[in-house]
């Protein structure tokens, strides 16, 4: 391996630890909290079904896609998705979502060879209202080509327009994140980049420390006629506890995909752990 790609590789560990650890390290210079009592419980578990609460959260996300590729193989993705609020005023927020896959995947053709390594990261920046009833966030997404690996990201720099827009009413929230982003910049010899991404979902608190939640992850690729869409059907069962010092959330889900492209899954299991870094009243 050459300079050039050992330079983005530590440049990119370095940027993936700061995100990491940013969350907890200004969490644990703040002064202790006191247990959660029930009520402090159930909120954490409704801001949790929030994806723009103002809820410092480091969810690391292992998904085990079965069936890709013509051998039919397992390909695995941890997403490392930390989520940062920043109060502007009384009135506005602004919310950072950043996700980082780290993945192995079989060869996706006959002939082809598998590949692990640090796909695309993609960030999310919500400019979003403090109070009323209908909670929205508007802004900007950016994909980072993160990886020269042609099956793992795309070489490009893509940039557009992200929107989530949700109601939280009883033990229900209801809503729907959406963003597309188009190529800019990157290597001109790769395919240009326009691709779509929404996420309608659905969770009930069924008690103050679990959520059902059912949702799909869809992502239309506009750049191709066969095999544009893949949709996923998930189901995720989320138990609020705690993890040393931290309150957690565990996850566990499984989900299928009615629609695909050929070497693409057919379905998943999902595991999580959110660790999670309520502000301090």
């Amino acid at each position: 391996m050459n300079a050039a790609p050992q330079r983005k590789i530590s440049l990119i560990g370095i940027f993936l630890g700061t995100l990491v650890a940013w969350p907890a390290v200004s969490w644990a210079q703040q002064p202790p909290a006191a247990p959660a009592a029930q009520g402090d419980a159930e909120d954490l578990a409704k801001k949790l079904a929030n994806p723009i609460s103002d809820l410092v959260s480091v969810p690391f996300q292992f998904n085990w896609e079965q069936n890709v590729g013509p051998n039919e193989q397992t390909r695995f993705i941890l997403n490392v998705q930390p989520v940062m609020p920043f109060s502007l005023n009384k009135d506005w927020n602004l919310i950072m979502r950043v996700i980082a896959p780290l993945i192995s995947q079989p060869p996706l053709f006959d002939g082809g060879s598998p590949a692990f390594g640090i796909g695309d990261i993609f960030t999310s920046f919500f400019l979003s209202p403090s109070g009323g009833g209908l909670t929205w966030g508007v802004g900007p997404a950016i994909s980072l080509p993160s990886t020269t690996i042609t099956t793992l990201g795309t070489e490009k720099w893509s940039l557009g327009p992200t929107v989530v827009v949700l109601k939280q009413t009883g033990k229900m929230t209801y809503g729907a994140l959406w963003n597309q982003v188009w190529s800019f910049s990157g290597n001109t010899a790769r395919a240009d980049v326009d691709q779509m991404f929404l996420q309608p979902f659905f969770a009930y608190q069924a008690t103050r420390t679990l959520t059902i939640t059912v949702q799909s992850e869809s992502t239309a690729n506009w750049e191709v006629d066969e095999g544009r869409w893949t949709v996923p059907i998930n189901t995720i069962v989320s138990k609020l506890s705690s993890f040393g010092t931290f309150p957690a959330s565990y996850q566990l889900g499984f989900g299928g995909f009615p629609v695909h492209p050929d070497v693409g899954p057919s379905w998943k299991i999902r595991g999580a752990i959110v660790l999670l870094l309520p502000r301090r009243q």
